[in-house]
């Protein structure tokens, strides 16, 4: 089963990113959340997709 990380920690673990970084990457669809509760947390597994994929996908394509 995954870990779950808070924002916090998955920005430390990316090479001590911003909160705000992540936030972002989170948004822009780069990253995929998982909700607890009210609370964002973010799956071990999706931080070693996007460390693999250089930080490229899947992203929203823009002109799609």
């Amino acid at each position: 089963m995954d870990s779950l990380l808070s924002v916090e920690e998955a920005a430390r673990k990316l090479g001590g990113l911003s909160k705000y970084t992540i936030h972002a990457w989170l948004a822009k669809g780069k990253l995929r959340r998982t909700k607890v509760g009210s609370r964002t947390m973010i799956r071990e597994s999706e931080l070693e997709r996007v460390i693999e994929d250089g930080g490229k996908s899947p992203g929203r394509q823009r002109g799609a």
